[in-house]
């Protein structure tokens, strides 16, 4: 029988190891659970209930049963977060290393099971392997993970996650929170299991929020603490490390705006190492979503980093301890990376026309703002500030020599013939570097971008064939003829390749025409332009940037002519002015009316946003008393508890110094009696343990020194009393002869006295029984009226009782007849009851015999159809082996 709910914790530990003893997990689990869901455990010690956890969380583990053990802890944090968080750490630990140690147990066993099935190791693939993956693409392996491996890894996920959300929003706590989420980091990594690593993501953002938003509860944590702050980063980084490793990129990219979003609440400067991490995960993620411009810049600000750790150890001094760790291999590594990032950005612009729709440029302005912010950077990046700000650093001295060539061929040398060729070898030499290859798709574009800009600057017709000869690259860096049309058709669509194809004669046209596209004027639309054409080579101005202003100078110059030759120009023009001024004159009063109309509707509007304004600043007043009054709440409490931690202070001052003079009062006594010395100067050493052993030496001194006196005197009286005995001897038979004479005498006077007494009492009791015997015959008759009355009273009584007795016995067999009619029609209608319930579970054992009949005949038949398809699979394999 299990032990009652407030029962202490010992004896229910002690009954539930013995149910374990025997077999009965489950009943364990449920009387342990019982005793921690009980409120009664609130008020029991920490140190008596830790081992009941401990148990609980064993048998939770054992059975599987997450849902118990997360109600559990619950109500176990609840009564132990207040008085001891260590044994909520110790309770926890042990849930999670109980659920990896079985992770790894059916890991071993389901290798062990592989191993088994595999009777001969020489034997590549068995008949029944073989026929097994004909009708299944699932390996032995992967079905013995499933059943064996797969429950407990579930079971370890949903640990993680109870673990997490028990630990939340709580600052005692907080320790084990972060290395909890970076166990479940582990878990994630280790066995690739990206799903989980996106719900575990999001749990924490969620967790986070919810930190803010109840920032206000007791034991919340603060994310305004420089320690905290730096926990939740670390935390943060190694998130975006594990995202990076298992190429989950949209959840890299949120972890890279949780730690930015943490950075702008720090108050501490980041440390070093940890921005070089950032930046050089944040250069993979632009580059797996091909944003090479925001790629190029997060390389220039890793890059910057490394420089001046550099800087620092060229300049002989020591770096910051967080300081990444730098050789000059990794400087030049990372120039050469900045320089690379930055060609490889195309130069014909991606935005859309002048023409696209508000909303998406804005959208993608708001863009361009988020991954800017990201960067920590004042402005967007663009592609001719990456390059002057390399040139600056001297970026170029440090790069790899072929990245420093192919930058003065595409951005400094014009050679519109031979820049293919001259590109070739270099594009070789980077395609070695597995790293580096990335780069070669992009700088495609950029290669025939800058072919067809310097191209133009020569050529106004040009064969097509002659232009797809130029383009040719080594294998395997070909590019077809159908993807140089389709980057020429790309770079017209954006208004940046003033060109024309002619399919029929086989030409470029490079159209000099400013009336043939309005885009075509310069290299470059929108925002940007003017640094495509700055970073073009050019030798000559086009002709359509010699008539891009000379329309302008035709107007005027035609304007000018026909002011001062054509007379009625100048008539219609002063009589259309004259015609406004009348068409004026006529509306004004109208135009007036409006403009008040307006103006009173302008007034009713900007009085209705006064109003609003009136309001809201009313309710910020309201939301900033209550946030004065909450402040005040919590600086009362705080002065509250200084005063209470001064008053202690001051108590246990005032004791001390009671202490003390009560240490000096008894070390004084002490001295005062001579017996014992004892130095009162120093009584910061002096305590009650102390004194004690002193005044226990001194007992035990005087004690001794008492006992000797004592022996002194003892064997003096001894010597006494022995020769009192010898003087006494010779006098003794004297002595008693005049004790008995004197004995005898008193003998004698007591037998007479009690004699005259004797008989006095005698005489006195005769005179006595004289005076009463005239008295006997009227008691007697008093003593019989006594005893008739009594006798008579009794006989009513009796009666009377024994009336009562029957009418009782009389209503007492009444209601047992009434009892027994009761009792014999409910067992009639339990009877009846009994015999429907027999009668329709019958029935229903008959269905279901039916029903089992029915469904041995039907297995029956689709085991002997299995078979047969069976023995048809193995014909047609036979056949397959044997062809």
């Amino acid at each position: 029988m299990p032990p009652p709910p407030h029962a202490k914790p010992e004896n229910v530990l002690k009954r539930a190891q013995e149910l374990v003893a025997v077999g009965k997990d489950q009943a364990a689990l449920e009387l342990l659970h019982e005793h921690v869901a009980s409120k009664r455990s609130r008020n029991a010690p920490i140190a008596s209930l830790e081992p009941v956890m401990i148990l609980f969380v064993e048998l939770c583990v054992s059975l599987r049963k997450g849902k118990p053990a997360k109600d559990g802890l619950y109500q176990y944090k609840n009564i132990a977060q207040n008085t001891s968080v260590q044994t909520i750490e110790v309770v926890l630990k042990k849930f999670i290393e109980l659920a990896e140690q079985k992770v790894t147990e059916a890991q071993e066993k389901a290798e062990q099971i592989t191993l088994e099935t595999i009777d001969d190791l020489e034997a590549s693939e068995t008949p029944e392997s073989i026929l097994l993956s004909t009708v299944s693409g699932e390996q032995s392996k992967d079905r013995t993970d499933r059943v064996v491996v797969t429950p407990w890894l579930k079971f370890l996920w949903e640990t993680y996650r109870t673990v997490l959300d028990i630990l939340r929003n709580n600052a005692r706590l907080e320790v084990m929170y972060q290395s909890t989420a970076l166990q479940a980091f582990q878990f994630c990594l280790k066995y690739a299991r990206k799903t989980e690593f996106r719900r575990l993501c999001e749990l924490l953002r969620t967790h986070v929020q919810n930190a803010t938003k109840y920032s206000t509860q007791m034991h919340a944590i603060n994310l305004n603490d420089p320690d905290t702050l730096q926990r939740h980063l670390d935390t943060r980084f190694q998130q975006l490390n594990v995202a990076v490793e298992l190429e989950l990129w949209q959840e890299a990219f949120r972890s890279v705006e949780d730690i930015h979003t943490l950075l702008n609440l720090s108050k501490r400067p980041p440390k070093a190492i940890m921005m070089a991490n950032y930046y050089e995960k944040l250069t993979r993620i632009f580059l797996v979503s091909e944003n090479y411009l925001f790629h190029a810049a997060a390389w220039n600000r890793y890059y910057n980093l490394l420089r001046q750790s550099a800087a620092a150890v060229a300049a002989g001094v020591s770096p910051k301890r967080d300081a990444p760790a730098t050789s000059e291999a990794d400087v030049t590594r990372a120039a050469s990376f900045v320089l690379m990032s930055a060609l490889a950005i195309p130069v014909i612009s991606t935005t859309r026309s002048r023409g696209a729709l508000l909303d998406v440029d804005e959208t993608k302005k708001n863009k361009n703002t988020r991954l800017t912010n990201l960067l920590g950077m004042g402005k967007a990046p663009t592609r001719a500030g990456l390059f002057k700000d390399a040139l600056s650093k001297g970026l170029l001295k440090r790069a790899r020599p072929e990245i420093r060539e192919l930058y003065a061929i595409l951005e400094v040398d014009f050679h519109p013939l031979s820049i293919c060729k001259k590109i070739s070898p270099i594009l070789t030499q980077i395609a070695e570097d597995p790293e580096m290859k990335r780069y070669i798709q992009p700088l495609h574009q950029v290669i025939l971008t800058r072919l067809f800009q310097q191209l133009s600057q020569v050529y106004e017709t040009v064969q097509l064939d002659f232009v797809i000869n130029l383009a040719s690259f080594p294998a395997p860096f070909e590019v077809s003829p159908s993807t140089i049309e389709k980057f020429i058709m790309n770079g017209c669509k954006k208004g940046d390749l003033p060109i024309r194809i002619d399919h029929a004669a086989g030409v470029l046209t490079f159209e000099s025409d400013v009336f043939s596209s309005t885009k075509s004027l310069h290299p470059g639309s929108g925002a940007g332009s003017a640094e495509k054409e700055a970073s073009v080579q050019k030798l000559q101005s086009t002709p359509s940037e010699i008539v891009r202003t000379q329309l302008s100078r035709l107007a005027k110059a035609l304007y000018l002519t026909c002011s001062h030759v054509d007379i009625s120009f100048n008539a219609e023009r002063e009589s259309a002015k004259a015609a406004a001024l009348a068409r004026a004159a006529a509306g004004a009063e109208k135009e007036h009316q409006d403009t008040l109309a307006r103006r009173t509707v302008i007034e009713k509007k900007k009085e209705a946003a006064e109003n609003a304004l009136l309001r809201k600043e009313k309710e910020e007043a309201h939301i900033r008393l209550l946030r004065q009054q909450e402040q005040t709440e919590s600086e009362n409490r705080r002065l509250k508890e200084q005063a209470a931690q001064r008053e202690a202070a001051r108590i246990k001052a005032e004791q001390d110094r009671i202490r003390e003079a009560e240490l000096l009062k008894q070390l004084e006594e002490l001295k005062s009696t001579g017996k014992l010395d004892v130095d009162v100067t120093d009584l910061q050493d002096m305590d009650s343990n102390r004194l004690r052993e002193i005044k226990l030496q001194q007992l035990d001194k005087e004690k001794r020194e008492i006992a000797e006196k004592l022996r002194i005197v003892g064997k003096r009286i001894d010597h006494l009393e022995r020769a009192f005995r010898r003087e006494e001897v010779k006098i003794l038979h004297k002595d008693y002869d005049a004790q008995k004479q004197c004995d005898l005498d008193a003998y004698n006077e007591r037998i007479q006295a009690l004699h005259e007494a004797a008989e006095r009492k005698h005489k006195e009791d005769v005179v006595l029984k004289q005076r009463l015997s005239r008295l006997v015959s009227s008691y007697e008759r008093f003593r019989d009226d006594v005893r008739e009355r009594r006798h008579e009273e009794f006989e009513a009584r009796r009666k009377a009782a024994e009336k009562q007795l029957q009418q009782e016995m009389e209503n007492r067999r009444k209601q047992v007849r009434e009892e027994r009619e009761r009792k014999r029609k409910e067992v009639e209608e339990l009877e009846r009851k009994q015999r429907e319930e027999e009668e329709r579970a019958r029935k229903l054992d008959e269905e279901k015999a039916r029903k089992e009949q029915e469904d041995r005949a039907r297995m029956l038949k689709e085991k002997e159809e299995r078979e047969e398809q069976r023995r048809y699979l193995i014909s047609v394999l036979i056949f397959v082996i044997i062809s």
